[in-house]
């Protein structure tokens, strides 16, 4: 016979989702609690929108009806609290971590920025910005060079010929294009050559003799 036993307890809080963030006095975070009837996507009905403006740019955070933000100022310094309407409520509870991370993440873009280095290993593999800035032109082994536009928000430098530095505020869109990038000669374990992101690294593999 099996017994089911059902947990009594309090749900447990969201560990980052209750940490308070920080922010200087070089961010505006502006909160507008006119819920959206217009979304670009549907999971955005109904929810408020975030602003937050730093140095290096603007984000736009749409912040679900049930996730609450709190402003004060401790000692000087800016204050940001995240909670939720109902924390027993999974959903609810899952998007107080997530909120909070997405708010830190967007206040990191605006200040800091975020950089992504792009490495070609290859024989002949080099990179250079033409076009004012404007576009990325490889030679990658192919019987063409090849050309990429680079996205608004993101700026592209070749500090070394086999080298690309890549950074904006926004880090996904700026590790979407890292990887769009790579698409062109995805890293291969036999000569390992290719378009590595990051501190991507790859096994070596050896051929099969015949």
């Amino acid at each position: 016979m099996i017994r089911r036993v059902l947990s009594t307890s309090t749900p447990a809080l969201s560990h980052i989702g209750k940490q308070s963030l920080p922010f200087g006095s070089d961010v505006v975070m502006t909160h507008d609690p006119t819920p959206i009837m217009t979304p670009r996507v549907p999971a955005d009905l109904h929810s408020t929108t975030l602003k937050i403006k730093g140095p290096l740019g603007e984000h736009t955070l749409p912040i679900k009806p049930y996730v609450k933000l709190a402003f004060e100022q401790e000692q000087g310094d800016s204050l940001l609290t995240v909670s939720v309407a109902d924390s027993s409520i999974k959903e609810q509870r899952a998007m107080w971590g997530t909120t909070r991370a997405l708010i830190a993440n967007a206040i990191t873009g605006v200040t800091e920025g975020y950089t992504v280095p792009v490495r070609l290993v290859g024989v002949g593999y080099r990179a250079t910005i033409e076009d004012n800035g404007r576009k990325l032109s490889m030679k990658l082994g192919f019987s063409h060079q090849v050309e990429i536009e680079i996205p608004e928000g993101i700026q592209c430098a070749t500090p070394l010929p086999n080298k690309i530095m890549l950074q904006g505020n926004d880090n996904q869109k700026v590790k979407e294009f890292a990887f769009k990038i790579r698409k062109w000669r995805p890293p291969e374990p036999y000569n390992q050559k290719g378009i590595f992101v990051g501190d991507e690294t790859i096994a070596k593999k050896t051929s099969k003799k015949k």
